[in-house]
């Protein structure tokens, strides 16, 4: 980014608050197959991501490029429908550049969502885990370089990426709705490629219950920001010495889309509670 980041984070929301007449405090990020959540909402303003200034473009199947404004669970919302990905070749300050820009607009609260490859044996395909923890086994943090104070301290904590409180209250949703929701912790790794069995085993022998290629930079930037985070992800796929199947970017998004209920159910409920 040619700019001075404080600067493109101020000119794109400046463009972002011309586009729309209120401010959202709570910001959701769609992954792979999740897009879905955007028909439960009463939509006020759909912007292209190519038409917003200085923010990359999504060139993933299945992630269409939009923020859209709107009311979801009760609650004034701002959704990125497709997130940028490392794995597309941009840096993790254009990664993580919409979670920036919602802060400057105003959000506090953000959710992420994902598709993930199990190695918890208690998983099934199409389980939603809530996610408790991270794993960063991407090469670079979002926060290497200059350190603007006016985003955050230069080393921030992160002793509680996701929030406990939400966590607590999507329990209390899982129990009283009869939802099948499952906790755990995400090994965000660069991809494009699927994991290998082996590397299924190693991320389950250092503690983790699923994996994918997105989330961990966005979580990082946010809580650097102050945001309190909530993330879920639809296990789409399971993976181990085990599991023979071979899995694919279309059996991700089949899976993900079959989660969509529960999902639904979980966030809109959540919104409403908060």
């Amino acid at each position: 980014m040619e700019k001075n980041m404080l600067e493109a984070i101020k000119e794109t929301a400046a463009f972002i608050k011309t586009q729309v007449n209120e401010l959202p405090k709570i910001g959701i990020i769609l992954g792979t197959g999740l897009g879905d959540l955007v028909n439960h909402m009463e939509v006020i303003k759909e912007i292209d991501y190519k038409e917003i200034i200085n923010f990359p473009v999504s060139t993933v199947e299945g992630h269409s490029g939009k923020l859209i404004f709107g009311n979801l669970g009760g609650k004034y919302i701002m959704a990125m429908q497709g997130r940028f990905h490392y794995y597309e070749g941009y840096g993790m300050k254009q990664v993580t550049f919409p979670v920036r820009v919602m802060k400057e607009l105003g959000v506090e609260t953000l959710f992420v969502s994902n598709a993930a490859g199990g190695m918890n044996k208690e998983f099934s395909v199409g389980d939603v885990m809530i996610i408790t923890d991270h794993i960063n086994l991407f090469p670079e943090n979002p926060l290497r370089g200059k350190n603007y104070n006016e985003l955050g301290d230069r080393f921030p904590a992160m002793t509680e990426p996701y929030s406990h409180r939400l966590i607590k209250i999507a329990d209390e949703i899982g129990a009283e709705k009869s939802l099948r929701l499952m906790h755990g912790v995400y090994v965000g790794t660069t991809g494009p490629t699927f994991e290998t069995p082996a590397e299924y085993e190693y991320f389950r022998i250092i503690g983790g219950d699923a994996v994918g290629m997105s989330t961990v930079p966005e979580v990082i930037v946010a809580k650097h920001a102050g945001m309190e985070v909530f993330g879920v992800s639809v296990i789409t796929d399971l993976g181990g010495k085990d599991i023979t199947e071979v899995p694919s970017h279309e059996e991700v998004q089949k899976a993900a889309i079959t989660a969509q209920p529960v999902m639904t159910t979980l966030i809109k409920e959540l919104l409403a509670r908060i």
